[in-house]
């Protein structure tokens, strides 16, 4: 389902191998495109990208066009040196030459998932939403931090705190470790909602906590503050596009203690995955960001 009007999605399923490729096939032949953005570097994805007719097929630069993604295009955005991931997307309206206007997400939520998140924020309380997992093991916090930082907006904020995310296993061992060790009330919502529902969520909360995910993201749209957790990743290249002054940056002490070298002389792309990493964020760091966060909505 598509919550953007006059926006058609054709999905894609990559576990599918040979017969999900046969079906995207057999639903793209016979349709033409004025403009392919090929906005992916993946080298799966650009052997999709042959399936699509389109006169331009606009691609990154060579320095960022990894995987071959440069034999698939036959036009290029101007390669700007080191961006964060939006801002170099942002390249391909540019090259279009659509004004790039302050950003603006109209989301239309429906009306079931607005309701969703009514029953669950039903008034002027402040809530915290944790979403605890990334889809990386290792840019995971350990949940003990989690539930500590939950009793502590429970207790210095009267914050109502609430645990989102997906139905996976991992998802679930997070949630339960988190609710073992927890003190204060935390309601369990992780696999018990849909996407938009968990927008619609995140527009009556007042933070979100959450490590390099796609939450960290969705939150932006709905202009919810996002206290995100980064020392496996730059949050300069991925972080929260909006809330990268809420966020905690272990990333140059990752780099300097796993790797013994300065972030700058890092590729830009460069992910510190490594057992311990998130380590290097401590509970203090993260209740001053949520004390600050507070602090600053009040006045």
């Amino acid at each position: 389902m598509s919550l953007l009007p006059d926006v058609e999605f054709i999905s894609y399923d990559k576990r599918g191998g040979l017969a999900e490729i046969r079906r995207l096939r057999a639903v793209l032949v016979g349709r033409r495109f004025d403009v392919l953005l090929h906005m992916q570097i993946a080298l799966r994805a650009s052997l999709l990208s042959t399936l699509i007719r389109a006169p331009v097929r606009l691609g990154f630069d060579l320095r960022r066009g990894r995987e071959l993604q440069w034999l698939f295009t036959n036009a290029r955005i101007p390669d700007r040196g080191d961006q964060h991931v939006l801002d170099g997307l942002m390249g391909f309206a540019d090259a279009l030459g659509a004004p790039l206007a302050p950003l603006r997400f109209d989301v239309p939520l429906p009306p079931a998932a607005l309701a969703y998140a009514l029953a669950l924020v039903p008034d002027g309380r402040p809530t915290l939403l944790v979403s605890a997992c990334s889809s990386h093991a290792l840019r995971n916090w350990r949940p003990e931090r989690y539930a500590a930082v939950a009793d502590h907006a429970t207790q210095a904020h009267g914050m109502r705190v609430i645990l989102c995310g997906g139905p996976g296993p991992v998802e679930r061992a997070m949630a339960d470790a988190i609710l073992g060790h927890a003190r204060s009330p935390i309601v369990d919502q992780v696999g018990k909602d849909t996407l938009p529902e968990l927008l619609a969520l995140m527009a009556r909360a007042r933070a979100i906590l959450t490590p390099d995910s796609g939450p960290a993201h969705m939150a932006t749209l709905v202009g919810l503050p996002v206290i995100g957790l980064y020392a496996a990743t730059n949050p300069a290249r991925s972080g929260p596009y909006l809330s990268l002054a809420h966020c905690v940056d272990r990333y140059a002490d990752a780099a300097r203690q796993f790797l013994g070298r300065e972030p700058g002389d890092l590729p830009w792309t460069t992910k510190i995955e490594r057992p311990g990493v998130m380590d290097l964020i401590s509970l203090a760091d993260v209740q001053g960001r949520l004390d600050a966060l507070m602090a600053a909505r009040t006045r």
